[in-house]
């Protein structure tokens, strides 16, 4: 059996390792930036982190098609290269335009990067060992959004709590995750490559005297179906990412029942650390029992998490209950992405993670969209939308503990 530990494996989570601590020094003082600086909104969080998730959807659902002239490798790495331009774009913004924009080009970086970063992770794998391969590697990004919040503390210690000094820091890890994609093997060129070189191999086989032309060589396997299997539990997952809307709200909310500017990074780091310790063990369980089993459960957990920080403004509570929203982030992200890959044929590995995470973006969309506009009703503290997401979560989870069995 193929190790599941590869080169690509370790490569790109120490890319991912590096670009996430970039990400969460920026993510958890955005909304500080956007509502306590330039003066924005509560909808405008709500509106920036929506169309940012919508643009990313955008770019992950066009990936396949970009494949056909872009090889998979120089697409992570122009990917995380916009992703780290973004970034500058928001340290210098001097009002929310210019904050959307380089969201807007960050998203755009994870879009073109996220689905061919997957297809390349678990490249010539046993599909018994995807579970632990996504898992592994989202425990290193989350490593990385352990650091970021860590060294986001450290730094607005150090410039007396100075938001704008500290993003302008987040650039540096950005940089370094660039240069670390330059290892990364990648097995196939361009799809218009492959199709070319192909029809070239069958041409040649024919005028050699082979038995008839080999279509199959040419075209067929991006053409070969996903099965209804799959494209259910896709539903599904995409489905509830409506109701789950985007985590600066969380934090938006965790600001306004009282944490500082250092707790709401501290309770981010918390948050964190409860996702990348859960990652792996949630990957390794859906490669041993049946992933609808560890995803319902999961399910469950966002339920208590946002149900409850709709109920109560008391912090200790808050923080306990975004350890158990960790779970659900990890069982989200891991065991939905194996799953997805275990399902999927092959040679349409790029396709199906690039339909998951794009049509997932696009609810991710609707949700930062509706929570932001409801945000302001009874108390202003987005209760309503939290207890609605909550409770919508319970309905998933027995959807798909009913539907969701092989």
């Amino acid at each position: 059996m193929k190790p599941w530990l590869t080169r690509n494996v370790w490569t790109l989570s120490w890319v991912s390792f590096l670009q996430d601590a970039a990400s969460e020094m920026l993510y958890p003082l955005m909304p500080i930036l956007l509502t306590g600086i330039l003066h924005a909104p509560a909808a405008i969080v709500g509106m920036i982190e929506g169309l940012a998730e919508g643009v990313a959807a955008t770019t992950k659902l066009l990936s396949n098609s970009i494949n056909k002239w872009v090889p998979r490798k120089l697409m992570v790495l122009l990917g995380y290269a916009a992703a780290g331009l973004g970034k500058l774009v928001i340290a210098g913004a001097g009002g929310w335009p210019l904050v959307l924009a380089g969201r807007l080009t960050d998203r755009v970086g994870k879009g073109l990067r996220s689905a061919p970063r997957d297809a390349l992770l678990i490249q010539g794998s046993e599909k018994e060992h995807r579970g632990r391969i996504i898992g592994f590697h989202r425990t290193a990004d989350t490593l990385g959004a352990v650091l970021g919040p860590i060294l986001a503390l450290a730094l607005l210690a150090a410039f007396d709590n100075q938001v704008r000094d500290v993003l302008w820091f987040a650039a540096l890890p950005a940089v370094l995750s660039v240069l670390m994609v330059l290892p990364v093997q990648d097995k196939q060129r361009s799809q218009r490559t492959e199709a070319r070189l192909a029809a070239r191999a069958a041409a040649e086989a024919v005028a050699a005297g082979a038995a008839g032309r080999d279509t199959s060589a040419a075209s067929p396997k991006n053409s070969e179906p996903l099965s209804a299997r799959l494209r259910l539990i896709m539903s599904i997952i995409v489905g509830f990412a409506v109701v789950n809307f985007p985590d600066a709200l969380i934090l938006l909310h965790v600001s306004q029942i009282g944490f500082s500017v250092t707790a709401v990074v501290g309770a981010y780091l918390l948050y964190n650390v409860s996702y990348a310790a859960l990652n792996f063990p949630a990957g390794w369980l859906a490669d041993k029992l049946s992933p609808h089993q560890i995803y319902a459960f999961g399910l469950v957990l966002f339920a208590i998490a946002y149900g409850g920080m709709g109920l109560t403004k008391n912090g200790t509570a808050t923080l306990a209950l975004l350890v158990v929203y960790g779970g659900f982030a990890a069982v989200n992200d891991t065991v939905g992405k194996s799953w997805i890959s275990k399902l999927a044929p092959e040679s349409r590995q790029l396709w199906a993670q690039s339909l998951l995470q794009g049509l997932s973006g696009f609810g991710l969309l609707a949700a930062g969209l509706w929570a932001g506009l409801l945000w302001t009703l009874n108390g202003g503290v987005g209760s309503v939308p939290l207890l609605v997401s909550g409770a919508l979560a319970l309905v998933a989870a027995t959807v798909m503990a009913l539907v969701g069995r092989d």
